[in-house]
């Protein structure tokens, strides 16, 4: 289990799984192994829901999970969800023609290839700072994933693992609506949730479907959500806007939905400078959160108070947090204490401590 070894504490305040000493190493090399098998699957499981398996395990190895979990977490998980294996190929891709399989789930063979050669070929960065912008509009693909799947394979510094996200990517791309109805107003990323809030489209509005990517296609896709986002004037500063306006978001209302704002706004700020331009991934990010706002009733963030009340809160230590959550088999802990560790860890915020021991029930 988790020990409060000096190593152990600085490769969780370092965020990475290769610290010093028998026992990192082995886990660092299970993390490898057990990742590099996940590239024979599928990025989603019946029905369409994203394959956590590569990311999380990442999370773990870094958290300070030992070998053994590991493995034993890798075979909960593909025994729980059944995760298939990539379906057949149907005919290879190059250059010219991925486009037109964008989307399309039964290519998910073929675009994996094709991008897995061009991470090969350009290195998974150049990869990145290609294919990324053609890629930006659809960034909803599987509920934001295909982002976590490349932001961890960025992490990982993985050329394989770029190459598997970006082919994820392409084939659950998503695009929405985005008309900008003339110049932007505000500088404030938590103001388009209020101009939702007050537009009669988006008043007691429901959709009978239970995955995430499905309310975002619904929602952003209505004309009363297509010029939102052009609302919104982007700059230097709106990436830490947008992250603060998230975690206030999942301070009031710890739901599922917000967690994805967190966790997201971490991948984007991975992934962005390896881009000539981060502000179109910045953008359509923000984009798929407010597609899914409707669906937890449009809630107000957290008030400066009542922010400032969570962060006087003393919680747990990060080891005792980090333990919590490499003890529980939901993958959505592991995601959201490490990005929120990580989040501390930049900016000192103690928000992102209590966020994360709130998520595994230690407050």
């Amino acid at each position: 289990m988790f020990d409060g070894s000096t190593a152990r504490i600085s490769a969780l305040r370092a965020g990475r799984c290769a610290a010093a000493g028998p026992e990192r190493a082995a886990a660092r090399a299970e993390a490898d192994r057990l990742i590099a098998a996940t590239r024979l699957q599928s990025g989603e499981f019946p029905v369409m829901l994203a394959n956590h398996l590569p990311m999380v395990l990442e999370a773990l190895c870094r958290l300070g999970a030992p070998a053994a979990r590991l493995a034993a977490y890798a075979e909960h998980y593909d025994r729980v969800h059944a995760v298939p294996l990539l379906a057949p190929r149907i005919a290879p891709l190059g250059r010219a023609d991925w486009r037109a399989a964008l989307g399309d789930r039964r290519r998910e063979a073929d675009l994996r290839d094709f991008f897995l050669t061009e991470a090969q070929r350009l290195g998974g960065f150049g990869a990145i700072r290609i294919y990324v912008p053609e890629l930006v509009q659809g960034v909803a693909a599987s509920a934001l994933h295909g982002l976590m799947r490349l932001a961890y394979g960025v992490l990982r510094g993985d050329d394989a693992e770029i190459g598997a996200a970006l082919g994820y990517w392409a084939t659950t791309y998503l695009p929405l609506r985005d008309e900008p109805a003339g110049p932007p107003e505000t500088d404030d990323p938590a103001a388009l949730a209020l101009m939702m809030r007050a537009e009669p489209a988006f008043q007691d509005f429901s959709f009978d479907a239970h995955l995430l990517w499905h309310w975002i296609a619904k929602t952003g896709r209505m004309d009363a959500f297509a010029p939102l986002i052009g609302r919104l004037r982007f700059g230097p500063e709106t990436l830490d806007r947008v992250t603060a306006t998230s975690a206030a978001l999942y301070a009031s209302t710890m739901s599922f939905e917000a967690l994805h704002a967190v966790t997201g706004s971490h991948w984007v700020r991975i992934v962005t400078p390896y881009l000539d331009d981060p502000l179109p991934l910045l953008r359509h990010f923000w984009a798929a959160i407010l597609a899914l706002y409707p669906k937890i009733g449009m809630p107000l963030p957290a008030t400066v108070d009542e922010l400032a009340a969570l962060r006087a809160l003393t919680p747990p230590d990060d080891l005792d947090i980090a333990a919590a959550a490499i003890a529980s088999d939901d993958e959505h802990d592991h995601s959201l204490v490490f990005s929120a560790l990580q989040e501390f860890r930049r900016t000192g915020d103690p928000l992102y401590r209590v966020l994360a021991a709130r998520r595994v029930q230690l407050m």
